[in-house]
């Protein structure tokens, strides 16, 4: 499976726990350390760790397991690294202060629909 196909199923389990603001980021032109980027916010923490807990576990039962995640249950950003595939979750405050899409403006900004 390509790291697209990957994409698709983590943007549907962040949706299936209404994630807000679903962005992907297609890197692969200007970085060597992964093929996109998904960005989302949650409103609280309960949901913020229920995205991370249906995207690793969609991923997980699709061949995909997590080589890294940085950030626990009292984290306002929590980054999942599925080497391709890299996951940031934010708390909607933290994804303003950290601005990860004007950080990554050269990167080519996707529907997910299109992969």
């Amino acid at each position: 499976m390509e790291a697209a196909e990957f994409c698709k199923i983590a943007v549907a389990a962040l949706e299936d726990r209404k994630a807000e603001d679903i962005k992907v980021i297609d890197i692969r032109e200007i970085s060597p350390i992964a093929d996109f980027f998904i960005i989302a916010n949650g409103t609280n923490q309960n949901q913020i760790q229920a995205m991370r807990d249906a995207a690793d576990e969609a991923l997980y039962r699709a061949g995909l397991p997590v080589k890294q995640v940085e950030g626990n249950q009292n984290s306002t950003w929590i980054l999942m690294d599925y080497g391709d595939v890299i996951i940031h979750i934010f708390s909607k405050e933290d994804r303003l202060f950290y601005d990860l899409e004007r950080v990554w403006r050269d990167g080519k900004e996707i529907d997910v629909k299109e992969l």
